[in-house]
């Protein structure tokens, strides 16, 4: 309950906060609506109004501060317009519908759990064959670095171009690119749990004639079982993530991406809002389904969670 009443504090702060910033970004919109309704409103003209400090347009001009919260195209939505348009888009309309949030987050979780299982099988490979081969090691490692730095935002197109040259389309670029982003937390949480188990358990090992493979499958394997569902968790949100801007330079009609593209190209900002709030819904399942996996994988290898 204590975990719980924190919880809901931050909320309430973040809630409060968010609904003290519409008021100055949403002012001066609010201003012109009631000039067009023929209010009084200070300084009476909207030129004149656009040059003054929002700050003082709302000290000004406090009756209008109700209307900063209820707007058709806000520069920032009320919590409230966000919540509405999220239920509106999901239980209020049907799933088939194109107009549906549920619609477009299975999309684009199609691409997402195709990028994951690609980028987790990768990325498990790539570190079993680091922590056996010191070439490895030394070679594909700083590769897998570097490959990080660059932005997913620059690559994203050059690997959709690339991919339709040679007639690849549909979900493979996007799970591409979600396996991009998924891979790395896999590599270097498996290779910090591959290597976790100490000298005197390996000296043990030896000690039993072990082989290498049954060190593997007897010690190190389970030892990295803690790290890797660590890891899945990074990376089933970063998979997420490539799969939503897989969807940007494609000028996709379906996913949470289009959803995003859709809102800005018509100024929804609302729209824009309640898919972000559905990305982030999507991603706090995800984590959480696999947080269900880790304990029921974890107590079954007597390791107490």
């Amino acid at each position: 309950m204590k975990q719980i009443t924190a919880v809901l504090w931050v909320v309430a702060a973040i809630v409060a906060f968010w609904y003290i910033a519409c008021i100055p970004m949403n002012i001066d919109s609010a201003l012109n609506a009631a000039e067009r309704a023929g209010e009084q409103v200070d300084p009476p003209n909207a030129k004149e109004r656009m040059q003054e400090n929002d700050i003082i347009l709302v000290w000004d001009n406090s009756f209008a501060i109700p209307d900063t919260w209820d707007q058709d195209r806000p520069r920032l939505p009320a919590p409230h317009e966000v919540i509405t348009e999220l239920w509106d888009s999901t239980v209020g309309k049907k799933i088939t519908s194109k107009r549906s949030l549920v619609y477009h987050g299975w999309v684009t979780l199609s691409a997402t759990m195709l990028g994951f299982v690609i980028g987790t099988g990768l990325g498990i490979l790539l570190a079993v064959g680091i922590v056996h081969s010191k070439v490895m090691d030394l070679s594909v490692m700083p590769w897998a670095i570097v490959s990080q730095t660059i932005p997913i935002i620059a690559l994203a197109p050059m690997i959709i171009v690339v991919l339709y040259s040679v007639g690849v389309q549909g979900i493979i670029p996007k799970a591409i690119i979600s396996a991009y982003l998924s891979f790395f937390p896999v590599v270097v949480g498996m290779v910090k749990g591959l290597r976790s188990p100490d000298a005197m358990q390996l000296d043990l090992l030896r000690t039993y004639n072990a082989s290498q493979s049954q060190g593997f499958w007897k010690l190190r394997l389970p030892a990295s079982m803690p790290y890797l569902f660590a890891s899945l968790k990074i990376g089933i949100a970063a998979s997420l993530v490539g799969a939503i801007v897989g969807e940007l330079p494609t000028g996709a009609v379906a996913g949470l991406g289009a959803r995003l593209l859709a809102g800005s190209y018509y100024g929804q900002t609302v729209q824009i809002w309640s898919a972000l709030f559905a990305a982030a819904i999507l991603a706090g399942c995800l984590v959480g389904l696999l947080g269900l996996i880790e304990r029921t994988v974890l107590r079954r290898m007597g390791m107490a969670q």
